[in-house]
Parts: structure tokens; sequence; C-alpha cells
């Protein structure tokens, strides 16, 4: 397991595994716009959690319509071992001039923001949008941990951001942004 340690002494830690089995206040689930649930991730926790978090989310879903990319919602985790989960839209990549960057950021920052309002101590993150939605590993790596250190150095109830990562391949890419 890989870590960084803030000036502030929180901590950013990358491990290999399935985001469905971790321990945390909350866990960061990459959505869809739709919050419909779907494949990848997404289906993992959705199947994992058990259908009240969809009953939440069509109740969401009933007053907002949709969640745009960068945007998150907030619902409870079910039969999770979090608290929360944090349903994050990311962006589809379409090779990264139409603004996909930024959303990225966003979603990281959002979900973040939704933990220090909360108190919450630990987030876990998977990496949003490089499965299905095409997000190269490499750069969609340089974006969460620019985020989350950034975040990190500032004051705020979190002490413990996971990266949750699915494969070598993911590990190793954020080793390197970490690096």
């Amino acid at each position: 397991m890989h870590q960084w340690t803030s000036t502030t002494g929180k901590t950013l830690r990358l491990e290999e595994g399935d985001i469905t089995q971790v321990e945390a206040d909350a866990i960061v689930n990459a959505a869809n716009s739709r919050l419909a649930g779907g494949a990848g991730v997404d289906g993992a926790i959705h199947k994992a959690a058990g259908g009240s978090v969809m009953a939440e989310l069509d109740g969401i879903r009933a007053k907002i319509g949709k969640c745009e990319p960068g945007e998150a919602v907030v619902t409870g985790a079910g039969k999770l071992k979090a608290r929360y989960i944090f349903h994050a839209v990311g962006p589809v990549y379409r090779g990264g001039e139409e603004g996909e960057p930024d959303e990225l950021a966003s979603c990281y920052r959002e979900c973040l923001q939704l933990a220090a309002e909360r108190s919450l101590k630990t987030v876990a993150f998977p990496a949003i949008s490089t499965g299905i939605y095409g997000y190269p590993m490499g750069e969609a790596a340089e974006i969460a941990i620019r985020e989350i250190r950034h975040f990190l150095n500032q004051p705020s109830s979190v002490e413990e951001v996971r990266m949750v990562l699915f494969g070598k391949e993911s590990l190793h890419a954020f080793e390197h942004a970490l690096a």
C-alpha cells in the first residue's frame, strides 16, 4: 500500500481492492447522470448496498431530474460498511478538450466537500470515469491526486482518503501520479 501524508498530518492511501468491501464513513460511486445504476463500479455498489439506495436515488431523481457531470448526490449506504454513498457523475472522455478535466476535478472536490460538511473522517474513492467513460487512467490519476492533496492540506474533518483501485494497471497509474 502506498500513501502520502499532508502538511496537516492527513493521509492519502492507494490500494488495490473492491470498494464495496471498504470500511469508511463514505464511499464514492462513479454514477451516471440518470442516477439509475449501471455497469462497473456503479453496478457493484448497487448490488452490494441493496435496494434502499436505489429507492433514495428515485426520490432524488424525482426532485432534480438528473445529476450533471462534476456533481454528486448523497444517499445512505444500505448494507455497505459505510454511512454514506456519494454518487459522483464523472465526464465521458471526448478527447480532453471539452471540459472533461474540470468536470473530473469537480467530482473529487464535491465529494470531499460533502464529507467535510458531514464532519466525516474517511472517504474512499474509485478511479472515477476510467471505465466505460474512457478517461485515460494516467490523466485521471493526476487530476484525482492533485485535488485530494490540495483538499487534505486544508483544514477539515477529513483525516484519510483512500483510492480503492481495481487492478494492477490502475494502482500503478495512481502510484506514478502520487510519486
